[in-house]
This record gives structure tokens, sequence and C-alpha cells, in this order.
């Protein structure tokens, strides 16, 4: 049986249920989680997506996550996704949602960050390959090829990089 995603306000309120393909043919608004993932460093993992993603193939992503599904909660499908695309099981800081749009996705992004340790374990069907990036340098590789980046991750998580300052973030 086909995924069922969970369908939200741009409020944050679940408002129903759709099949995956139907969110993705209609741009139905869903909910999904992005993960911002440090190393103890502070550096990001980027990694590229695989050519088989339904949405954005081949781009690079600086976010694990994915689409919410019917009968989860945000934090419940962050945890899942961190875990199936890269192995995390690490404490998930929480930041404010926010919404999203464009031509190829609308939805409700639940946003958060964490610090992975130990080694990645990268889901093979979602993610060709990754490295870890130094925040600054991410950003200026962003400046000179936007065009390569998920343009999701860039608008929900650039802003709030680029205000760490070389700071690490801290949860409190």
């Amino acid at each position: 049986m086909e995924e069922q995603a969970a369908l939200f306000d741009e409020h944050g309120q679940v408002i129903g249920q759709a099949p995956r393909s139907r969110v993705r043919a209609e741009n139905l608004r869903h909910g999904a989680t992005g993960i911002l993932v440090f190393n103890p460093q502070g550096e990001v993992f980027v990694h590229e997506r695989t050519m088989t993603k339904d949405v954005y193939p081949g781009l690079f992503d600086f976010t694990a996550g994915g689409v919410i599904q019917a009968g989860e909660n945000p934090d419940e499908s962050a945890i899942r996704e961190a875990q199936e695309e890269l192995g995390i099981d690490s404490e998930l800081v929480r930041l404010e949602p926010e919404n999203y749009a464009d031509a190829h996705t609308r939805y409700r992004a639940f946003r958060y960050w964490t610090v992975a340790r130990g080694e990645l374990s990268l889901q093979a069907e979602e993610v060709a390959s990754g490295r870890w990036m130094e925040h600054r340098e991410l950003l200026a590789d962003i400046e000179r090829n936007p065009g390569s980046y998920m343009p999701d991750a860039v608008e929900l998580f650039g802003q709030w990089l680029k205000d760490l300052d070389g700071k690490f973030p801290s949860a409190g």
C-alpha cells in the first residue's frame, strides 16, 4: 500500500491525509521534517540526493528528513527519518516551524538540529554520497552554486546557519 502523507495547514495543524503520489501530483501542503546535522567539531553534513528521489533528485542537501506520515507527529517523524537516512539516534533540538512552497513542493516544515556522534550509516536509496563541511564553507558554496542545493533547505536553514557566525548552536 502506498505511503499516506499527513496534510497540514499553514499553522501546523493536521487537516487530513493523502497518498504520497497525490501530494506530489497536486502539490498538496503536507508536513515534513528537516534536520541539520553537525558533528562534534561543528561541521555540517552535506549529502547528494539519489537520482530516484521524487523531488529535487541529484541536488545537494544539508538536511535529513522527509514527509510526515499519517498518524505520526513531527517529533516521531524526525527521529525516524534521522535514523533511516543517516543512522542517527542523537537528541534532536527543535527550531521554530516554518512554511515552504515552490512549484514542486508545499509543506509545513518542522525544523531540528542535532550533533551526530560516531559514524553515519547512509541509506543507499536516498543518499548517494556525503561529507562534512565547515558551515562557512557550505554557505560560500551555496552562494557560488545556488542551483546545486535544495532550495527548501537553503530557505529554511540558510539564515539560521549565517546567524551562527561560527558559534556552535546551543540547545538553550
